[in-house]
């Protein structure tokens, strides 16, 4: 028999009946019964009931072990009773008598249990996240996230990709985010960087030759955490391919994805129709470049209804250049209470308020309520009301001034009035491409223009869109969002050397400091770069949808908390006077 097992936990069944098995697991909990004791063996695959009577030879042996402890017992297979039976495991018809014992890792006290349902601190659970992760929706989400990796890989490669290797020490190249700088031994002074992606390889290996390519790839950015984002690494499914327009990408990633989705989504609906909306119109209807679509609410421009109104306060405004006035429906929110309570998140939110009317049965029909309603009168609350498809038991909140001062909170809001009047579908992955991002954005102080997207992007009209006004120029950028989240991000690359010196040089960078920055691609790129595109999915966020976990740390192995600290490895630790003295550096204590 083999050392450690002839079984796991999860073997075992009626056909096992009168066999000696061993079983190796940890103890998942132990219970007296009037002297019989029981315990449930644990292990990757699954639980196994062995117990133990004082006929047992190893009977004061058992009584010995404690929770997680990890053992080894020898032991024969019996039928439990017909009222004993378990139908919630696949063992739960048969039970181990142990005839034999080894204690391979005794535990001491824990500091978390790994049985039931306790919550510890997020600080706890890290530092000893080796034991949290023994907890079953920790072995589930961890067991997850590796078959979806390797669904992903599948796919890939039945779509004709090869995985490529790119490099994890590479040059400083500023993608957005801060770089993780590592000093080099050999050249005292200078630093190499850790990739926040591999971008500039990836579009390297077009201009190779390599037609398609992928890979899982390990990014690390030094940013800081979110619920949805690790403040130090993480992998995306990284591709990309060459002789491809925007759409030859969706087409790629689309199947890819909706069959990832589709088998590990637990049953919940997936999407097949993924639009694509136009980032500015995004903003409007969404309040976000990854928006919810679960939620049916779409925000409108209702300025007119207002200009020249008797509410002051949105009259005013609209006389300033660049204002305007938004309405959020709200079908089925038309009560002074829940419009009072979202008039209170606004002002939470750092906002002065929401205006709102909200609809009624009156003496004479239907009536419009609220503060808004008086002071505009009925044919322009009618009017706003037909323009929002509204009725009776229906409600619409308001928010003015620049688009983008309120834009954000608006989208939020949205998407609290879909969750409290029950709008939005809980049970559904609604997947829609953000497109046609603006390059450029000009900054109100200084009135400079400066990139607002990916400047590697290739501007929708070539060179011709460089000449006119850099704010309507459009980039070949592209988002998936799904359920709020961003899932993908893209981009039909910048190939043409002549049309990236002049991209940069309106947003002030001339062909000088462009060759410096980035001056392999550059370099690459005037030696027969030939069309190309790709685009990156974060495999940590779409585990974390596919779990419904609302936090990524519930989906990474061994995350670091919210001070981008490992608490179980002591990371980051004071290096050694050595160290330093080798790598040709003094650390400056911090007052």
């Amino acid at each position: 028999m083999h050392a450690y097992r002839s079984h796991t936990c999860a073997d075992l069944n009626k056909s096992n009946v009168g066999e000696t098995v061993r079983l190796a697991g940890w103890v998942h909990r132990v219970r007296d019964h009037g002297g019989v004791l029981f315990i449930d063996l644990r292990d990757h695959y699954g639980m196994t009931q062995v117990l133990a009577d004082p006929d047992s030879p190893v009977f004061s042996e058992v009584e010995k072990v404690r929770s997680e402890w990890c053992i080894r017992i020898d032991g024969t297979v019996k039928a439990r009773d017909e009222s004993l039976i378990n139908d919630k495991i696949p063992t739960g018809e048969v039970e181990v008598f142990i005839r034999d014992l080894e204690v391979l890792g005794a535990a001491e006290e824990l500091p978390l249990m790994v049985f039931g349902d306790q919550e510890y601190p997020e600080e706890t659970r890290l530092r000893y996240r080796f034991l949290d992760l023994r907890r079953e929706v920790m072995q589930k989400n961890m067991t997850l996230r590796s078959d979806v990796v390797a669904s992903m890989r599948r796919r890939m490669w039945d779509k004709g990709f090869r995985e490529y290797q790119t490099p994890i020490i590479t040059a400083s190249s500023p993608e957005g985010a801060r770089d993780f700088l590592v000093p080099s031994r050999l050249h005292p002074g200078k630093f190499y960087a850790l990739p926040q992606a591999p971008q500039q390889f990836k579009q390297l290996l077009m201009v190779s030759g390599f037609d398609k390519y992928f890979q899982i790839a390990p990014c690390f950015r030094d940013e800081d955490p979110r619920a949805d984002r690790s403040p130090t690494d993480f992998y995306q499914l990284d591709l990309e391919m060459s002789f491809v327009e925007q759409q030859d990408v969706f087409d790629t990633i689309q199947p890819v994805l909706q069959g990832v989705f589709e088998e590990f989504g637990g049953g919940r609906n997936v999407d097949a129709e993924w639009p694509q909306i136009s980032y500015r119109d995004a903003a409007l209807w969404y309040g976000s470049d990854k928006p919810d679509l679960r939620n049916p609410i779409k925000m409108q421009v209702v300025s007119e209804h207002f200009r020249g109104s008797g509410f002051a306060i949105f009259a005013k405004l609209l006389e300033q250049d660049g204002t305007e006035i938004r309405a959020i429906p709200a079908p089925t929110g038309g009560s002074r209470k829940f419009c009072d309570r979202m008039n209170a998140y606004a002002q939470k939110e750092g906002l002065p308020g929401m205006g709102y009317i909200f609809w009624r049965d009156g003496a004479d029909g239907m009536e419009a309520a609220g503060p808004l309603a008086k002071n505009i009168g009925p044919e322009r609350t009618e009017a706003i009301r037909q323009q929002l498809g509204l009725g009776v038991g229906d409600a619409a909140f308001f928010l003015g001034g620049k688009p983008k001062t309120f834009e954000a909170v608006a989208g939020r809001a949205r998407n609290v009035i879909g969750e409290e009047l029950g709008l939005t579908d809980r049970d559904r992955f609604a997947f829609a491409w953000i497109v046609d991002f603006p390059i450029y954005e000009r900054d109100e102080e200084s009135g400079k223009v400066d990139f607002e997207h990916n400047p590697f992007s290739m501007p929708q009209g070539g060179m011709a869109a460089l000449d006119g006004d850099p704010l309507e120029v459009l980039g070949y950028q592209y988002d998936l969002a799904c359920n709020g989240y961003e899932l993908v991000s893209g981009a039909i690359r910048n190939h043409r050397p002549e049309i990236m010196f002049k991209a940069f040089e309106i947003a002030g960078y001339g062909e000088d400091e462009v060759r410096k920055r980035f001056g392999g691609m550059v370099n690459a790129f005037t030696y027969g770069a030939p069309p190309h595109g790709g685009c990156a999915a974060g495999i940590d966020r779409i585990v974390m949808l596919l779990a419904d976990e609302q936090n990524i740390r519930e989906v990474m192995l061994f995350p670091m908390n919210q001070r981008a600290e490992d608490l179980m490895m002591n990371a980051p630790s004071d290096p050694t006077s050595d160290q330093l003295m080798e790598l040709g550096l003094r650390v400056i204590p911090q007052d």
